[in-house]
C-alpha cells in the first residue's frame, strides 16, 4: 500500500484546545511544568498566527479540575468556549461537537490534558467520523511517560498523527517567504534557540 502524506493545510484546519484547566495541569507530570504551558501557549499563538478556527473546552470546572487556564482564555475572547457539566469525552458533548462541525473544517488540531483521556477519547472520535487528526503531543500531557506512550499508541494505530507544535507550525507556513518576520516572532517567543537564531539573521539583514 502506498503511503499518502496528508499534510495540514492552514485553509482547512481548526485547533481544539481541551481541558487545559489550573487542577488538572497539576497532573501532568511527562513534562515540566514550564516546558508544558509554553508548549501550550505556542500552540495558541500559532492558531492565531495562521488565524485557525479555535474551540476551548473545560471539563467539570466547577470541581477538582478547575477553570480555564487564564491566558488561553484571553487570547481567545471570541472563540466558542464550552464549559462541559460532565461528559468526560468532549466529543459527547452536543455543543462541542456543533462548534466543531461549524468550523466546516476537516483537519482538527487536538491537544489537552489528560493525554489518555481528554485528548485521545476525541480524537478517536473524530477519527471514527472521517476527520484528519493531529495531535499536538508537546501541548498535550499527562501523569507519566507510561501513560503518555500508551495513549500515543492507541491513537496511532486508528491514524492519529502525532506531532510537535513546531512541526505543526512548519507545516501549516509552507514556505519561509510567505512570511519571515512573523514566522520568525512566533518561533523566537517561544524558543530562546530560536531567537538567538532570529537576532543573528535580523543583524545580517540590515
Amino acid at each position: 500500500m502506498s503511503f499518502k502524506y496528508r499534510r495540514l493545510d492552514k485553509n482547512n484546519a481548526a485547533v481544539l484546545l481541551v481541558d487545559h484547566q489550573s487542577g488538572l495541569c497539576n497532573l501532568v507530570q511527562d513534562s515540566t511544568p514550564d516546558d508544558f504551558k509554553n508548549s501550550v501557549l505556542a500552540l495558541a499563538a500559532a492558531a492565531r498566527y495562521f488565524k485557525l478556527p479555535t474551540i476551548l473546552t473545560t471539563s467539570f470546572e466547577n470541581g477538582p479540575n478547575g477553570p480555564l487556564v487564564p491566558e488561553l482564555k484571553e487570547m481567545f475572547p471570541e472563540s466558542p468556549y464550552i464549559a462541559r457539566p460532565g461528559q468526560i469525552n468532549a466529543w459527547d458533548n452536543d455543543e462541542f461537537l456543533q462548534a466543531v462541525k461549524d468550523t466546516g473544517k476537516k483537519q482538527l488540531i487536538i491537544a489537552g490534558v489528560v493525554t489518555e483521556v481528554c485528548v485521545a477519547f476525541p480524537a478517536l472520535s473524530a477519527i471514527e467520523e472521517g476527520y484528519e487528526v493531529f495531535v499536538i503531543t508537546d501541548a498535550s500531557g499527562t501523569f507519566n511517560k507510561t501513560t503518555r506512550e500508551a495513549a500515543w499508541l492507541r491513537m496511532q494505530a486508528a491514524g492519529v498523527q502525532l506531532m510537535t507544535w513546531f512541526g505543526a507550525a512548519c507545516e501549516l507556513h509552507r514556505d519561509w517567504r510567505n512570511d519571515i518576520e512573523g514566522l520568525g516572532q512566533l518561533f523566537s517567543s517561544h524558543l530562546p534557540s530560536y531567537r538567538n537564531l532570529i537576532t543573528s539573521y535580523n543583524a545580517l539583514a540590515k
